[in-house]
């Protein structure tokens, strides 16, 4: 049920009585926990002693540009942005390095034993303030095509995909984590543009989708990952999806339309969602609280377990692949042109 933050860059003894609870499906992990590549490497073992099962994934979000938590000893990715830019020039091009911009970043995580980035962001380039270069592109065509080739990446990788923030998060301009955000327009109009790239990559096999923390009023009343309407009637049943749902982090400000954070809790459940972020760890002990309150289930360790990262190389190996070193040139080269532009 419950993806918990936690604090620092080892486990306290109340973080690890946390992490022990079955409500607890996974660990959400930021800036603040990593020092090196060697000490997260260190971090995810001593969770992974925790909680051993199957039914337990690793997160992080490693998108490029401004938005990736594990840097030093890590490749610089370039922002999602430059490749969509490089598709206005070339998309043959920019297909290509999409595709190995998502290998070279899952392959990273998953030599260092991280299950799940929440990636692709699949959100149109229109203007919101904290989406901006995270999105690949302003047209939902472009989206869509860089995607197909990000998809394919990451899944060579051996990671599972997961697109954001459904059904689209890149044309309000609100921060959904210190503002509320409502989007005005009619559901068609959301059809014929934000929604276009969550459908193709739907059909395309993906195992994830994170909800957006904001109000489409000419749809339902309730903020999208508190909205049944788009979680099961739309995401679900028009779209055909049948992979795991997150909410984004119930303690944004976004989401507290319903509430105290166990409102939270129980509005994102009862819409639909099988996956339930509390990152920041001052609220990990109120939603563990809410849950237990609320008589919820966990979500099915099967289910949770499509997730889990494949077989990887070890970070040796993976450093002794040829190909990589092609793959990180090529992204080092885009890098320097977007800090050039």
């Amino acid at each position: 049920m419950l993806l918990i933050g936690t604090s620092g860059t080892a486990l306290s003894a109340h973080e690890r009585q946390q992490l022990r609870s079955p409500m607890v499906c996974g660990l959400v992990l930021f800036k603040r926990n990593f020092a090196s590549r060697d000490q997260v490497a260190a971090l995810i073992a001593e969770v992974r002693e925790v909680r051993p099962d199957p039914g337990f994934v690793i997160a992080v979000d490693q998108e490029g540009g401004v938005v990736q938590r594990f840097r030093e000893g890590f490749t610089r990715l370039p922002a999602l942005a430059t490749l969509g830019a490089l598709y206005d020039r070339d998309p043959e091009q920019a297909r290509a390095l999409a595709e190995e911009h998502a290998w070279v970043m899952a392959s990273e995580l998953r030599a260092t034993d991280v299950d799940i980035s929440f990636a692709p962001v699949v959100d149109l380039a229109r203007g919101n303030r904290i989406i901006g270069t995270r999105a690949l592109h302003a047209e939902p065509e472009v989206v869509s095509a860089l995607a197909d080739a990000y998809i394919r990446g990451m899944h060579m990788a051996g990671m599972a995909v997961t697109i954001k923030h459904f059904p689209g998060h890149g044309t309000v301009l609100e921060d959904t984590h210190v503002e509320s955000a409502i989007d005005p327009r009619p559901l068609d109009d959301l059809r014929a543009s934000d929604l276009q790239p969550f459908a193709e990559s739907i059909a395309l096999g993906v195992e994830a989708v994170m909800m957006a923390h904001i109000v489409y009023p000419q749809v339902d009343t309730a903020s999208a990952g508190q909205s049944r309407i788009w979680i099961e009637d739309i995401l679900r049943r028009e779209m055909g999806f049948q992979g795991l749902i997150f909410s984004d982090d119930i303690s944004m400000v976004g989401a507290g339309q319903s509430g105290s954070l166990e409102q939270r809790v129980k509005a994102h459940a009862e819409a639909g969602c099988d996956l339930i972020l509390a990152c920041q760890p001052d609220a990990v002990d109120a939603a563990l609280q809410a849950v237990e309150n609320l008589a919820l289930e966990p979500c099915p360790a099967d289910r949770v377990e499509t997730l889990r990262g494949a077989v990887a190389a070890t970070w040796t190996d993976l450093i002794d692949n040829p190909q990589r070193d092609v793959f990180v040139a090529r992204l080092d080269a885009l890098r320097n042109e977007e800090t050039q532009a």
